[in-house]
């Protein structure tokens, strides 16, 4: 099972906590308002009111353990930045933390804080795509320069193959995933429609209409893609 460490618990903090939870993950949730800790208890695996700048009180309660720690503090970079000095001294090497101005991202790439999270800045990006594109039903920005995308086949692509389609050697973009629907019917003859993903698609797969496809590449082939199918679609 997968463990977090969540330290932050305002909106941002308090619906990753919970969503990774609710996902199966094992979810540790720090906050130095009691009030945040009480609510989200329950919720979580752990809900501790502990100071994220105390460094034995992380060590006592393994944070350097887990296998990411998403630093949701973002309405004091002082102590964004001292927690993820002190998370960097105990051994967490995985580390996501939301900032509120270029200031505070600047900061902490400045310590190797490489997954930096700017949630307004994210969301606009991901609107104003959807906004040009009404094929586009997800945009997310990585912090490596690169972007994943939810894209609905396109009309020209529909009953080719991967291998036809050939969009890593031709496009430089890659398909990591295919959402689909598939319909069958119970033993009391119901029609039930399901939304599944290929999360391991091959070359000989075919797409076909209204199918999604999760794409990955760097920003600038990603965003022509989406230029080039949204021209001829």
């Amino acid at each position: 099972m997968s463990k977090f460490a969540v330290i932050g618990l305002g909106k941002f903090g308090f619906n990753v906590a919970t969503n990774l939870f609710e996902n199966g993950a094992e979810v540790i949730a720090i906050d130095t308002n009691q009030l945040l800790v009480d609510e989200i208890s329950g919720r979580v695996s752990v809900a501790i009111n502990m100071n994220s700048t105390d460094e034995r009180a992380l060590k006592m309660n393994k944070i350097q353990d887990v296998d990411a720690v998403i630093l949701a503090i973002g309405n004091s970079i002082e102590v964004s930045v001292l927690t993820a000095v002190i998370l960097k001294k105990i051994g967490v090497s995985n580390i996501f933390a939301k900032v509120d101005s270029k200031i505070h991202a600047r900061i902490l790439e400045m310590l190797g804080i490489r997954n930096i999270i700017f949630p307004e800045e994210q969301i606009a990006r991901q609107l104003a795509n959807s906004l040009l594109s009404s094929s586009v039903l997800e945009y997310i920005d990585l912090s490596s320069g690169h972007s994943v995308v939810e894209l609905v086949v396109p009309e020209m692509w529909v009953g080719k193959s991967l291998q036809q389609l050939a969009l890593p050697t031709e496009k430089g973009v890659n398909i990591i995933a295919i959402k689909y629907t598939a319909q069958s019917i119970t033993e009391d003859g119901e029609n039930i429609i399901e939304k599944k993903i290929n999360d391991m698609p091959g070359a000989n797969d075919v797409v076909r209409a209204d199918d999604v496809l999760v794409l990955l590449g760097s920003k600038s082939r990603i965003n022509d893609l989406i230029n080039e199918t949204t021209k001829k679609g």
